[in-house]
C-alpha cells in the first residue's frame, strides 16, 4: 500500500463523511434533498424556542443550529443524526443560570458559552481516554426517570409562556393560584392554544387521512412536519396584522440579531467562572451524549448500520467548542429532528448540511421577520415536542419487573422535580450502583442435583432430582469478589452444618469469571475450615481465566486432597457411590 493509499485510509477513519461519499448516488441525494428542506423547516423554531427555554437570547439557538451541525456532519459515525439544541440541555443550563451565584459571576450568554466550552473539552477528553463506555453507568430507568422529571420541568416552564402569565411563583400553595390564574392573557392563550391544536392535527389525525387517501408516505411525512412553521407563520401574521404586541400586550421574540455568528474568545480569560460552571457542565456534557448514542444507535440498527461510541464523543466534544466559539448553546443530537430527518428519508449527513444551508439563508436574510413570533407559539412547539417524553407508566412497569430499578426510576424523578436536575440524576445513579452492589454482595447460590437418568444438574428447589448423603453440589452464580464471598462462605458453611454425613463440598463455577484477591484469600481460610471438620473442597466447570488466575498461586496445593473437576457428572461419579444416592 502507497503512502498516499495510508493517508487516504487515515484520512476516512477521522472524518467519516469521506467514506460515504464514496458510494454516493443519485438516489442518495435524492433522498437528502428532501430530507434537508424539511428538517430546515423545523430548525428555526426549535432553535430560537429552546433558546427561549434556556434563558437565552433567540440568535444563540439559531447559531447553536448553524456550524455545529456541520462539525458533526463532517465527524460523526451516524448518517441521520441531527445535531443542535435540544430541549433536555436547554432546560438543563436554564436550571444553571437561574442559581443566584452563577448571575453574579456573568452575563447568562457567557456563563452559556462556557458551559459549550467546558462540555465539550469533557467529551473530548473522554474519547482520548477512550471512556465511551462510561455512560454505561447511567441505567435506562435512571436516564427515563430524569428525562420524565425534566419534561415535566420543562411543561411547567412553558405553561406561563403559553397563557402570557407573569413567572409562577406560587410553588404548591393551592390558594395563590386562584389570583395568578386570573391574569391570564386571552390573546397569548388563544395563539398559544390554537399552535397546540394545529401542532396536534397535524400529527396523528393529518397522517390518519392522508393514510386513507394513500399518499405517499414521504409526502406524508413532508407535510406533517410543516406544522411547526405554519404555527409560526400564522401566528406572526396575526400579531403583525392586529398589533396585538403593542395593543394587547402579547409576548413576542422581538429583534433578532441578524447574519452568520462571528467567532469570540472573549469567555476564555475568567478562571472563576470556569471553575465554578465545571460540575454542570459534566452533568449537561454526560447526558447529551447519552442522549445522542441512544438516538444514533436506534436509527443506526434500523439499516443495520454501526456507530462508534468514541467517534461521536470526538464529534460532539468538538461541536460543543465550535458552537462556543460561535455564539451558540450546548448542542446534542435530536429525537425530534433526527427522526424527522430519518423518516423523510435522509441517506447521510449530506441532509444536515442542506438544513444548515438553508437556515443560514434564513439568519442572513429574513430575521426581521422571526420579530414578531408570539412566545406562546414557541412553548407550544416545546409542550408537543416534549410531552411525549414524561413517561410515568414506566415507573409502574419497571417495578414489576425490578423493585430496585422501579426505586432508582421514582426517585431520580422526585429528585429531579424537588432538589434539581443535577442533584436527581446524581441520586438516581448512586441509587443504581447502591442497587447493583446489594444484588451482587448477595448472589443467587443454588443447591443442585442430577436429574435423572441425564448429565443435567438442576436446583433442587425447581427440579425433582438425584442427591447423594455425602456430597452436597453448590452453584454460585455471580462473579466472586470481596463484595460477596463472606455471604458465599457463609451459605456454604451453613450447608455443611446442617449433615454431618456430608464428606465433599463441590463448587460449580460454571457461572464464575473472575475471582478478586479478597475473595481467594477467603476462599482459601474456607479450605483449612473444611478440613479441620473432615471436609474436602473441590471444584467443578472452572473457566479459563479462572483457572489461570488459580495456577498462578499455591490455591491448588492447598485444595489438595480436593481436584477440580472438568464436569459436574465427574466429580459425583468420583465422589460418589450409588449406596448414598437419595430422590428430592
Amino acid at each position: 500500500m502507497s503512502l498516499l493509499q495510508i493517508n487516504k485510509v487515515n484520512f476516512s477513519q477521522y472524518i467519516p463523511l469521506f467514506s460515504w461519499l464514496k458510494s454516493y448516488s443519485k438516489q442518495d441525494f435524492n433522498g437528502d434533498i428532501f430530507a434537508g428542506i424539511i428538517t430546515a423547516i423545523l430548525l428555526v423554531p426549535q432553535g430560537i424556542a429552546y433558546a427561549m427555554l434556556a434563558g437565552l437570547p433567540a440568535q444563540v439557538g439559531l447559531y447553536a443550529s448553524i456550524l455545529p451541525p456541520v462539525i458533526y456532519a463532517l465527524l460523526g459515525s451516524s448518517r441521520t443524526l441531527s445535531v443542535g439544541p435540544v430541549s433536555i440541555a436547554a432546560i438543563m443550563i436554564a436550571s444553571v443560570l437561574a442559581a443566584p451565584e452563577i448571575n453574579a459571576l456573568g452575563s447568562p450568554v457567557q456563563n452559556a458559552l462556557i458551559l459549550a466550552a467546558e462540555g465539550g473539552l469533557i467529551l473530548l477528553l473522554m474519547a482520548m481516554l477512550r471512556m465511551g463506555g462510561l455512560v454505561n453507568f447511567i441505567s435506562h430507568p435512571v436516564l427515563t426517570g430524569f428525562t420524565s422529571g425534566a419534561a415535566i420541568l420543562i411543561v411547567l416552564s412553558q405553561v406561563p409562556h403559553l397563557l402570557g402569565l407573569s413567572s409562577n411563583i406560587c410553588g404548591i400553595n393551592p390558594s395563590c393560584y386562584s389570583e395568578y390564574l386570573t391574569d391570564i392573557n386571552i390573546y397569548t392563550a388563544g395563539l398559544g392554544g390554537g399552535s397546540v391544536i394545529l401542532l396536534l392535527f397535524f400529527g396523528v389525525p393529518l397522517f390518519f387521512i392522508f393514510d386513507k387517501l394513500t399518499i405517499k408516505k414521504a409526502i406524508t411525512t413532508g407535510v406533517g412536519r410543516c406544522a411547526p412553521l405554519l404555527a409560526v407563520v400564522i401566528t406572526s401574521c396575526l400579531v403583525c396584522f392586529y398589533q396585538l404586541a403593542e395593543q394587547k400586550d402579547v409576548a413576542i421574540v422581538g429583534q433578532i440579531q441578524s447574519g452568520f455568528p462571528s467567532f469570540s474568545f472573549s469567555f476564555i480569560n475568567n478562571y472563576v467562572q470556569w471553575k465554578i460552571l465545571l460540575p454542570s457542565a459534566f452533568f449537561i456534557a454526560i447526558i447529551a451524549y447519552v442522549e445522542s448514542i441512544a438516538i444514533a444507535k436506534m436509527t443506526a440498527n434500523l439499516r443495520n448500520q454501526k456507530i462508534n461510541p468514541n467517534q461521536e464523543l470526538v464529534a460532539l466534544g468538538a461541536a460543543n467548542i465550535v458552537t462556543a466559539f460561535s455564539g451558540g448553546m450546548s448542542v446534542a443530537g435530536s429525537f425530534s429532528r433526527t427522526m424527522v430527518n430519518f423518516s423523510a428519508g435522509a441517506r447521510t449527513q449530506i441532509a444536515m448540511l442542506i438544513a444548515v444551508f438553508l437556515l443560514a439563508i434564513a439568519v442572513v436574510f429574513f430575521t426581521e421577520q422571526f420579530t414578531y413570533i408570539p412566545k406562546a407559539t414557541l412553548a407550544a412547539v416545546i409542550l408537543v415536542a416534549i410531552f411525549p417524553l414524561i413517561k410515568l407508566s414506566d415507573i409502574v412497569k419497571t417495578w414489576k419487573y425490578d423493585q430496585g430499578d422501579g426505586f432508582a426510576e421514582l426517585i431520580t424523578l422526585l429528585g429531579v422535580l424537588i432538589l434539581g436536575i443535577e442533584e436527581g440524576i446524581a441520586i438516581g445513579i448512586a441509587i443504581t450502583i447502591l442497587s447493583f452492589l446489594r444484588r451482587t454482595s448477595k448472589p443467587h447460590i443454588a443447591l443442585v442435583g442430577r436429574i435423572d437418568g441425564t448429565e443435567h444438574f438442576r436446583n433442587v428447589k425447581r427440579y425433582q432430582v438425584e442427591t447423594w448423603k455425602n456430597i452436597v453440589l453448590i452453584r454460585i452464580d455471580e462473579n466472586i469478589s470481596f463484595a460477596n464471598v463472606s455471604y458465599i462462605i457463609n451459605f456454604i458453611e451453613t450447608e455443611t452444618n446442617k449433615n454431618s454425613a456430608i464428606e465433599h463440598v463441590v463448587l460449580i463455577f460454571s457461572s464464575v469469571s473472575y475471582i478478586d484477591s479478597t475473595a481467594f484469600e477467603a476462599l482459601e481460610t474456607l479450605i483449612h475450615s473444611l478440613k479441620s471438620s473432615s471436609i474436602v473442597l473441590s471444584l467443578a466447570e472452572v473457566k479459563g481465566p479462572v483457572m489461570d488466575k488459580l495456577k498462578q498461586t499455591r490455591f491448588l496445593e492447598h485444595l489438595t486432597p480436593g481436584q477440580v473437576f472438568f464436569q459436574t457428572i465427574e466429580a459425583v461419579e468420583t465422589l460418589t457411590d450409588q449406596s448414598t444416592l437419595r430422590t428430592r
